[in-house]
């Protein structure tokens, strides 16, 4: 539980405004009570995740602020024992955070899902994991996965090569994600066999998906009219999961995002559901979280910057009138 030389004790001490003093196997805390109250959790938790066979990490103890911070009743070993899927490529994938396990369940209980919020959420990841979960146990018999082929600062044309290698580059990022909880020879057969497809948004034109586990991601930069298409390709049996951050839209009309447009009409319709990521469910390096406090704290500057503008060109008109 303590990790090499006490280090997983050094990140509870980066984490909260507490010291933790060992002596043997006992171990006292020192800070405001609240912060030791939360510490003292922490360790129970972890130690019951200890216990369980989990191997800790410092990691854990992050997550375990985190989850610990915002729901005192969380079980770890709840959290982390939900096995999304397990035993197939090179680990097992759990949820790290209440919003992922709320992600999770949610895409268990419901034929849409949208999942929304910054980059290192595991918004791709998790639904990724359950669409190859769905396929082994053959609650689907395909898997398709699907992203906008937006340009950002180069045109497709210009590329070079045929249609296939012109998209390939923004398809990347399912295939690596796909090889990791597949292997490379397994995901590449699949793929071959056409019980996984992995195509550009719109590429969905025309069709009706039944039997199928499909997957959209980056939709923050679908346009409203192709967001409608694929949401209607959905046939019997299927699922689709939505994936996007609203503060990403690489479409010159940030207003024609599709996967805006969509939440505004259909949060809130039975049947569909939405899970928000924030900036806590970050689960990669902890230098992203505090990158996204930047460009957020940024965007909040230049909208008040923009909406003191508009005032004050507005002015003048008020006054002559």
């Amino acid at each position: 539980m303590f990790g090499h030389r006490d280090e997983h004790l050094r990140q509870l001490e980066r984490e909260l405004p507490v010291r933790v003093h060992v002596r043997g196997e006992k171990v006292s805390l020192e800070g405001e009570d609240a912060a030791v109250d939360l510490a003292t959790r922490v360790l129970h938790e972890v130690y019951a995740l200890a216990e369980s066979g989990h191997p800790v990490t410092s990691r854990d103890m992050t997550s375990a602020v985190r989850v610990l911070g915002e729901s005192s009743d969380a079980s770890l070993v709840d959290l982390y024992g939900d096995h999304i899927l397990s035993g197939v490529g090179t680990r097992t994938i759990a949820p790290k955070t209440l919003a992922q396990k709320r992600y999770v369940d949610q895409i268990r209980s419901h034929d849409i899902v949208y999942g929304v919020g910054p980059a290192g959420t595991g918004k791709t990841y998790l639904a990724m994991a359950a669409a190859i979960s769905a396929l082994l146990s053959r609650d689907v018999k395909r898997i398709v996965l699907t992203r906008p082929a937006v340009e950002a600062g180069e045109r497709l044309g210009f590329l070079p090569g045929d249609m296939q290698q012109k998209v390939s580059p923004y398809l990347r990022p399912l295939q690596d994600a796909l090889h990791d909880m597949l292997g490379v020879d397994r995901a590449t057969q699949l793929v071959e066999r056409g019980v996984i497809e992995i195509a550009p948004l719109a590429f969905m034109r025309g069709r009706t998906l039944n039997a199928s586990f499909v997957i959209l991601d980056e939709a923050q930069n679908s346009t409203r009219e192709q967001m409608k298409m694929f949401l209607t390709r959905l046939g019997y049996d299927s699922k689709a999961v939505i994936t996007g951050d609203t503060s990403q839209v690489d479409l010159v009309r940030k207003r024609d995002s599709g996967l805006r447009h969509s939440l505004s009409l259909l949060e809130g319709v039975e049947g569909i559901a939405v899970t928000r990521f924030t900036r806590v469910d970050v689960v990669r390096h902890p230098l992203v979280a505090r990158i996204i406090d930047a460009y957020d704290a940024d965007d909040a500057r230049r909208e008040v910057a923009r909406a003191e503008r508009d005032a004050a060109e507005s002015a003048p008109d008020e006054a002559t009138s």
